[in-house]
């Protein structure tokens, strides 16, 4: 492709990333919160309710994105619901980023000591309070980092939605190459483009938080910070 043709296409490009970004923004919506959910049932202390919310996460995990999509896409309308691409694309890539999200709350909540957990309950904490109060907070440092790395996977399976006409990243680059017959450079742009997004994810990710850089320092130090360094007596 020549300069000229780039240069008529670049904006069609970015708007299909805009696409991406928004879909990946609104499948997160829908995605976490039941994922959070599902996370915390199958850490419940009842059995029926932990191993019906395991089954049900093992099945999401398993099933293919594609097949998610599709079922939800042809589905809906059977049932008299009407939705576009783009709603169906979210609902779909959010139940599966669900199924993954729940795995990582899990593993998070299950980080925290039991230790803490008997001392809550000896302290005569309700579950809730327990889980508000010791186990999220501490839960919340081991999970954040896995979670961004499936906000970045999930904004790659954007590109699924192409199969039912959303008008994002990858579609906007087949459509370029139907038209140009530069079928290898138009989806390398494409790809470029996907993969400068998820690095400069991880790079952002990857930038020293307050706290760790402290932590850290001590640690070469060989000495731990006292409780009260930092605040007035």
């Amino acid at each position: 492709m020549t300069a000229a043709e780039w240069g008529a296409y670049l904006p069609d490009f970015l708007a299909g990333l805009g696409v991406s970004l928004r879909l990946t923004a609104a499948a997160l919506g829908v995605g976490l919160p039941v994922g959070a959910l599902l996370g915390l049932a199958t850490t419940a202390r009842r059995a029926p309710l932990r191993w019906t919310c395991v089954a049900i996460v093992e099945i999401g995990r398993g099933a293919p994105g594609l097949i998610v999509l599709y079922l939800v896409y042809y589905g809906l309308p059977q049932l008299d619901l009407t939705w576009s691409s783009f709603a169906s694309a979210t609902l779909a890539l959010g139940l599966s980023t669900a199924a993954y999200s729940a795995e990582v709350f899990r593993a998070g909540i299950n980080a925290v000591p039991a230790g803490q957990r008997e001392a809550s309950r000896a302290l005569g904490l309700s579950r809730g309070a327990e889980l508000r109060f010791v186990v999220l907070p501490q839960a919340v440092r081991t999970i954040v980092p896995p979670l961004a790395g499936v906000a970045i996977l999930l904004f790659q399976g954007t590109s699924l939605a192409f199969a039912i006409a959303v008008p994002e990243l990858l579609s906007r680059a087949y459509n370029a190459a139907t038209i140009t017959y530069q079928f290898t450079a138009t989806l390398t742009v494409a790809g470029a483009m996907y993969a400068a997004v998820s690095l400069l994810a991880v790079a952002l990710l990857r930038l020293p938080r307050p706290g760790r850089r402290t932590r850290r320092s001590f640690a070469a130090a060989g000495t731990a910070p006292h409780p009260t360094d930092g605040r007035s007596s």
